[in-house]
């Protein structure tokens, strides 16, 4: 929720990473916004868990490798 809520403001998520049990927003504003970029028209409760559960997935391993770091790629992968 997070990432989306700052790729939605147009902030670069190249700096940010996420804190564990850190709270922003409501329910209602995080499930909006999932809404919003599953990709799906009307999608189903399993929809967005197995949505939410990949990018859950796909974010925490990008913050964990060393060529997403931007103190470690500097400016030579920028917007990648």
């Amino acid at each position: 929720f997070q990432y989306l809520k700052r790729y939605d403001q147009g902030y670069n998520l190249d700096t940010f990473c996420y804190e564990a049990h850190s709270v922003e927003g409501s329910p209602a504003e995080c499930l909006q916004r999932f809404l919003l970029h599953c990709g799906i028209t009307d999608p189903s409760w399993s929809e967005l868990r197995n949505f939410t559960w990949f990018l859950n997935i796909q974010l925490r391993d990008c913050e964990a490798s060393v060529f997403c770091n931007p103190d470690f790629v500097q400016d030579t992968l920028q917007g990648f």
